[in-house]
């Protein structure tokens, strides 16, 4: 689930932390610029892990402060395909069950991927498992929070970065605000004995 990613940086120490170790100083505006954000093909950053190598810092005419290259490992949630976590339902919806870890929210499980035979509850909004017994069926409701399992079969990474307007048809219609797209989002699935709600395996 979280993986030890080597990056490079430059990174820039205003004058006034120079009384300041220089690592405490880099490992504080490294985690300002990285913690919590996610990086295009890498995954979300956590938490900086260790600096390996700092090269020479340099002070550019105009500017007072310290420009430093720094190698370092960083703290990256990134699970790999196949693996199996467990989360919280966020929520239910006709796109399918939506999980959270708590630090990490876009994770979709599609209708296809759930146990089947499913249906979505229109009235109560929860996703239903029809599970069939020798008695009939029985209606298993993945309710909001309750804990899931599931394995993570997909991922998307969409670069989110500003761009400039395209073409003057962009400045025209720029009443239409753009759906925002999460940069970062998990594709799982539950469609084999032992996913699912946690409930549904230990009762």
């Amino acid at each position: 689930m979280f993986v030890l990613v080597e990056m490079v940086d430059t990174v820039r120490i205003p004058p006034w932390q120079f009384e300041r170790k220089l690592n405490d100083s880099i490992a504080e505006e490294l985690n300002k610029k990285l913690a919590n954000k996610v990086v295009y093909n890498v995954g979300l950053c956590i938490c900086l892990f260790d600096i390996t190598k700092l090269e020479d810092a340099y002070v550019f005419p105009g500017d007072g402060a310290s420009h430093t290259k720094v190698h370092f490992r960083y703290v990256v949630f990134h699970p790999f395909l196949d693996e199996i976590l467990i989360g919280k339902i966020k929520g239910c919806s006709p796109e399918g069950v939506h999980v959270s870890l708590g630090f990490f929210d876009d994770i979709l499980i599609p209708p296809e991927s759930l146990q089947q035979p499913a249906k979505f509850d229109e009235a109560e909004q929860v996703w239903v498992w029809e599970y069939e017994t020798e008695e009939g069926a029985h209606d298993l409701y993945m309710d909001t929070g309750e804990e899931i399992r599931f394995r993570v079969v997909d991922e998307s990474f969409v670069d989110t970065s500003p761009t400039g307007p395209s073409s003057a048809e962009a400045t025209s219609s720029s009443e239409e605000l753009p759906k925002k797209e999460a940069p970062y989002t998990l594709v799982g699935s539950i469609s084999e004995p032992g996913l699912g709600l946690l409930s549904w395996w230990t009762s």
